[in-house]
């Protein structure tokens, strides 16, 4: 029986890894295949097209190029593919200067580091680069000429590009994919606070910030994500329509962002008013039922990003606006029969959150202001 609880766990274990590899197999089917062709196509252009002799560097310049990050992005390519030619002919430059060995080595890594540095500020630019030099003073030089690691490199850097521009995934899909658990997260903040609300429990609130807060590493991710679905609409013919779109998710993500942050100054200001009591018993239930109105809200933005339909985006954005615009119509201390400064503040503070998502929503910002009452 001692034995069986470790094999147990090992087989499980064993179980868990060989599933989450197959799932990450098959979501990466499609770059493994480009990587393939990729690599492949390089390596037979350099040797059969331009003649050279085992040309390594066509294949590793293709293969490194596209990579696999999470999405490859116009950018990340050149980049990478800027990067290991640059290393490359300046590792040929400096060999045909200073010969082989291993103090020549340390000047050539020296010297393309610092050129690496002074031309961008990349970690994966400056890396490639500096690697790519160091492997042509160590391995043994080709019998086609000094600069024809170069030309194999610029080889593989094309075919890479060629291959991003024809084959890309569809822009929309990660920025969208980012933006939906976005706006999950904030609907799933808003019933924090509503649960805090009823129960009078402080510190669930304070979980409800600390969920807020934890969103940061997403915010992030969704402009640049945003950035790299632009590069790809503007370069490939078969998505250039969905610039429209890519449009509506910047504004959504800027505005769904700014909501985020209201939403942290919200939460940690309602477990101060929850452990002060500072909220009259007949305010608590009907704030609680408009939080969670509001997060139905915020659901259906979020719905309207992960619809792949254009007609189904549009009526879900629709059904956000009217019910956004209605709670807005009531978001004043007096509804609720608030009184106190900080009950008040904290109606208050659910002002500006409800203008950020109204005009995610598409409505203007002067009329989003004025879906609210005068207080």
């Amino acid at each position: 029986m001692k034995q069986a609880n470790p094999l147990r766990r090992a087989a499980g274990f064993t179980r868990r890894r060989t599933r989450v590899g197959l799932l990450r197999v098959r979501s990466s089917l499609l770059k493994i295949v480009q990587i393939t062709v990729c690599a492949v196509s390089a390596y037979w252009f350099a040797e059969f097209v331009l003649g050279h002799e085992g040309p390594l560097f066509a294949a590793t310049s293709a293969m490194i190029a596209l990579g696999f990050g999470r999405d490859t992005r116009m950018r990340r390519t050149l980049e990478v593919a800027l990067g290991c030619t640059l290393g490359i002919l300046i590792g040929d430059i400096l060999l045909s200067v200073l010969g082989t060995g291993p103090w020549q080595a340390a000047v050539v890594v020296f010297i393309s580091l610092v050129i690496a540095r002074f031309l961008d500020s990349g970690t994966i630019f400056s890396t490639q680069l500096g690697l790519q030099s160091l492997l042509v003073v160590l391995l043994p030089a080709p019998s086609d000429g000094v600069f024809a690691r170069s030309a194999d490199a610029i080889v593989g850097g094309v075919i890479a590009l060629v291959i991003t521009v024809l084959t890309p995934r569809d822009p929309r899909r990660e920025p969208a994919s980012d933006l939906r658990e976005l706006f999950r997260e904030l609907s799933g903040v808003l019933r924090e606070c509503s649960l805090a609300l009823r129960e009078a429990d402080a510190t669930r609130a304070w979980h409800a910030l600390v969920r807020a807060r934890g969103t940061q590493q997403l915010m992030d991710a969704i402009p640049a994500a945003l950035r790299g679905a632009r590069e790809i609409a503007t370069v490939s013919p078969a998505f250039r329509r969905r610039r429209g779109e890519l449009e509506r998710l910047r504004r959504l993500a800027t505005q769904a962002d700014l909501a985020m942050r209201n939403s942290r100054v919200f939460s940690r200001r309602l477990a101060s008013v929850i452990t002060h009591a500072a909220l009259p018993d007949e305010a608590i239930e009907p704030l609680s039922q408009f939080l969670d109105e509001l997060a139905d809200a915020v659901d259906e933005l979020g719905r309207s990003v992960a619809e792949p339909q254009q007609a189904a985006r549009d009526r879900a954005e629709h059904v956000a606006r009217t019910e956004l615009a209605a709670c807005a119509s009531r978001l004043s201390p007096r509804t609720f029969g608030v009184t106190g400064l900080q009950g008040e503040g904290l109606i208050l503070l659910l002002r500006p959150m409800l203008v950020d998502l109204m005009e995610g929503a598409g409505i203007d910002h002067d009329e989003a202001v004025r879906y609210l009452p005068r207080l």
